[in-house]
């Protein structure tokens, strides 16, 4: 099968779950677990590009446990979290709907394509890897696998680290600081962006493999201009206040490193 329609199947698999999940969303009103699919939808998304794709078996494989790996521990993390908040909207996507209050519906549906589209942008890299009929894991990519893993790991550990914290703090109003809360008030993105380098260092050993640039960076600006780091901290000051004012004072938003000493 050409690489164009392998494409147009994929990005049609995933118009076609987000606007189920749209539909859904107005049904149960609750527009939250739109972050369960676009977690969920690299899964298959990936089967379908590695099944499909003319590569290497092993590669093809490979690409596609990753993938999936990553797809499932996430969704199911969000799924927890959106079902035990149910009915109740995430707090950002409460924001979203004051914004959008003229036309929600219509408004949605856009959001929510984009998301899908954001996916087949980041599944890029995949299919060009899925492609790559080399008999032998290339040195970039064992690179990537391995930096794949670890920010797997640690996008893991933080979300622990976190969910240990809610359930162990009687005050709703204070400040993970622990582990790597540390030195990122953000360090689940932080490693979810980690992610994408990786995979963009397993295409690269492949014609035309640097255009897949174009993931690691849409997923920066979804996480440091859109729906991640922007709406979480404009929450954050609302309901920690000054807490939070001290947390943004002393920590990295972003980039783990060590917290500065106050003065």
């Amino acid at each position: 099968m050409s690489s164009p329609i392998i494409l147009l199947l994929t990005a049609a698999q995933l118009a076609a779950l987000f606007l189920f999940t749209w539909w859904l969303a107005r049904r149960i009103r609750n527009y939250s677990i739109v972050d369960v699919t676009w977690s969920l939808a690299f899964t298959p998304a990936a089967i379908t590009l590695a099944a499909l794709g003319s590569g290497w078996g092993p590669r093809r494989l490979a690409i596609a446990c990753l993938i999936c790996l990553w797809s499932l521990r996430l969704g199911i993390h969000l799924w927890i979290r959106v079902k035990a908040h149910h009915p109740a909207v995430d707090p950002r996507y409460g924001v979203l709907q004051k914004r959008w209050e003229q036309h929600p519906e219509r408004a949605f549906l856009i959001f929510f394509l984009a998301q899908g589209l954001l996916v087949w942008l980041l599944m890029l890299p995949v299919h060009l890897v899925s492609g790559n009929s080399t008999t032998a894991f290339h040195p970039l990519e064992i690179a990537g696998f391995t930096i794949w893993l670890m920010a797997l790991l640690g996008e893991g550990i933080a979300d622990a680290q976190l969910n240990r914290f809610k359930r162990n703090s009687s005050d709703r109003l204070t400040v993970c600081r622990s582990g790597l809360w540390r030195y990122s008030r953000h360090p689940n993105y932080f490693f979810q962006s980690i992610l994408w380098w990786g995979l963009f260092l397993m295409a690269l050993p492949m014609p035309w493999g640097w255009t897949t640039i174009v993931a690691p960076l849409a997923m920066l600006y979804f996480l440091l201009r859109v729906t991640g780091i922007p709406l979480t901290e404009e929450l954050a000051l609302e309901k920690r206040g000054d807490a939070y004012r001290d947390y943004q004072n002393s920590t990295s938003a972003f980039i783990p490193r060590p917290p500065l000493k106050k003065a």
